[in-house]
């Protein structure tokens, strides 16, 4: 697929919408992270389709909002230069299904979720015997993933982009093995304000999962890239305890 063209001289502000080529982007999932992307990504120029389990009908507010266009899944998906999947865990067998159908070849698939045992997901046994949530992902899938946007939080997604140069420019992990996706997915959050950076490949995607140093601590560029070293397999485990008798006292 083409990718956006490079950005010449300083970027510009978050918010302008940048000379470059506008993508096809659809996003499944009209939660906090989905619908601030939805409208992020149309702001900035970009042809953006919405769906969810609940059809076009429940995405008429956020579509008028955003000025991106509601349609069911199916479609939305089979539109898709840029797929992001910002939906439940539990959601994902069945979405695959969908893509495998409908994604056109060379579309690059951004997964944003990150597995709430107990809390909101369902168990599932792979993830907890040690399996990275992004290689779970692209199984249920059937298609290679980028592992983005998972470690930002809705409220500093929607208000922290900043301009490239920024101290403060939070910086957010980019996992996968296509070099050329992960380039893509780069220059998409450079857009919105974002330092996004190569992690490495999905093996070592648990680096950004929930619990980590990275994860939802809105760090700059260097300092992010030393809690991604610093990341323990533990870390993400704990976390997911915490969770999990968070949720036994509810």
């Amino acid at each position: 697929m083409t990718e956006p063209q490079p950005h010449p001289g300083r970027a510009a502000e978050p918010g302008a919408i940048r000379k470059r080529r506008a993508m096809d982007i659809s996003i499944i999932g009209s939660g906090s992270i989905g619908g601030t992307l939805a409208e992020q990504l149309a702001g900035r120029g970009h042809t953006v389709t919405i769906a969810n389990s609940r059809g076009p009908a429940s995405l008429a507010e956020l579509a008028n909002r955003t000025g991106a266009t509601a349609a069911e899944t199916a479609e939305a998906v089979g539109r898709a230069q840029v797929l992001i999947v910002s939906v439940p865990s539990g959601a994902l067998p069945g979405l695959g299904r969908t893509v495998e159908k409908h994604l056109p070849a060379g579309a690059v698939v951004i997964d944003t979720s990150n597995y709430v045992p107990e809390l909101r997901d369902q168990p599932i046994a792979a993830i907890d015997d040690g399996l990275p949530e992004g290689l779970w992902v692209a199984r249920q899938l059937n298609r290679p993933i980028i592992k983005a946007l998972n470690t930002v939080g809705a409220a500093s997604l929607a208000s922290g982009g900043r301009p490239r140069g920024d101290s403060r420019r939070i910086a957010a992990p980019v996992s996968g093995s296509d070099a050329a996706a992960k380039r893509t997915v780069i220059a998409l959050l450079d857009e919105i304000g974002f330092d996004g950076f190569d992690a490495g490949d999905l093996d070592n995607s648990w680096r950004q999962e929930p619990g980590t140093p990275v994860y939802t601590a809105d760090l700059p560029l260097g300092q992010a890239r030393k809690a991604i070293d610093e990341a323990m397999r533990g870390d993400t485990a704990a976390w997911r305890e915490r969770i999990r008798s968070t949720a036994k006292r509810q």
